[in-house]
């Protein structure tokens, strides 16, 4: 055990933490929610991680997201989270990939090797293509359904696709799950609180977005909070 894991060891135990040091997951999508996750997941412990984003930090992302400063406008997130999450762990196996997720990039990403996978992507067709990868390759995926135009933090939970109202990104993506013939069985982090409408921008597409909800500070990574939480307490559990 290094000594920066003292406070954890007390709460995990010595068996939680070996589990968490030979886990390996995969988060894609470095924005509000996946940064932040990803951040929790090295704090925590775990060994082995793949990120994955081929965005560079935007201005706009600053009043969300974990890499966005002033000082890294420009910057690749992939570059500025995995620095940081080194930083917090030299130990973490890291592997860093600076792409977006293609329908086949995402068929081939997944596979048994990760015992969980973070979909954080805030775009319908690669959340879907990434969510359906996981389902028929049978490795657990947790999946981020739409923290914008809500200001709720006790709203937030996690649930089964099936359960979850008033999202909707969640009522896309639970209709086109439907189509490929899964009706359940994916966890989600969502909120059922009713998004502001007013807060709607829409847009002429150039950046893969129809239209965008309006975000605050902490929602987003709230929703990376919940998923962190599930996907740790899942593995101090579990051995490889």
């Amino acid at each position: 055990m290094a000594k920066w894991q003292e406070r954890a060891a007390l709460l995990f135990k010595e068996e939680g933490l070996e589990n968490l040091t030979k886990a390996n997951v995969l988060v894609v999508g470095l924005g509000g929610v996946g940064s932040f996750a990803a951040e929790f997941l090295a704090r925590a412990g775990v060994g082995n991680m793949t990120i994955v984003d081929g965005d560079v930090v935007d201005i706009t992302n600053i009043n969300r997201q974990l890499p966005a400063l002033h000082s890294t406008v420009g910057m690749p997130k992939v570059h500025v989270v995995g620095d940081r999450l080194m930083d917090i762990n030299p130990e973490l196996h890291l592997t860093r990939i600076e792409e977006f997720l293609s329908p086949e990039r995402a068929f081939e990403l997944v596979t048994p090797q990760f015992d969980y996978v973070f979909d954080c992507i805030d775009s319908i067709t690669p959340k879907l293509n990434l969510i359906l990868a996981a389902k028929r390759k049978g490795v657990k995926v947790i999946s981020s359904m739409g923290a914008g135009g809500k200001f709720e933090a006790s709203k937030v939970k996690v649930t089964d696709i099936r359960k979850t109202d008033y999202c909707p990104l969640a009522k896309v993506i639970r209709k086109r799950l439907k189509k490929e013939g899964i009706s359940s069985g994916v966890k989600v982090v969502y909120s059922y609180e009713r998004p502001d409408e007013s807060s709607l921008k829409m847009t002429d597409g150039t950046n893969f977005k129809k239209s965008f909800y309006g975000t605050n500070s902490w929602m987003p990574c709230l929703f990376g909070l919940h998923a962190a939480e599930t996907v740790v307490r899942y593995l101090i559990k579990h051995k490889k």
